[in-house]
């Protein structure tokens, strides 16, 4: 499991994510969170197919609670796509993998 999902936190987000020259998908998660744990392996498969051409990762929220802050997180799992440094979608609890693929699709040809 090389492709592992990357790990965002209130140190790296900047650079990893607003910073980034390609799409990124964030899961704002937390590991008592049934449905986080439900997405994750979704989660996973998004970063292993999509290496090289998005970034996708995981913030935990209990960990970072700064980040789910600024990003209102009301509500676990929350996904959002950045672009360009700016929040372009966002989706709340569990979603199909489809959805997620076409919403990075997306991002990378607006």
């Amino acid at each position: 499991m090389g492709h592992a999902a990357r790990e965002f936190t209130d140190q790296n987000f900047q650079s990893e994510v607003l910073d980034s020259p390609v799409p990124v998908l964030v899961d704002f998660w937390a590991p008592w969170c049934g449905p986080c744990r439900m997405i994750g392996p979704v989660i996973e498969e998004l970063a292993a197919e999509n290496e090289g051409t998005f970034r996708v990762g995981k913030v935990n929220v209990d960990d970072n609670t700064r980040l789910a802050m600024t990003y209102n997180v009301a509500s676990i799992p929350s996904i959002m796509i950045f672009s360009g440094g700016r929040l372009v979608q966002q989706f709340m609890g569990v979603q199909p993998k489809a959805k997620l693929q076409q919403a990075l699709d997306e991002a990378k040809s607006a």
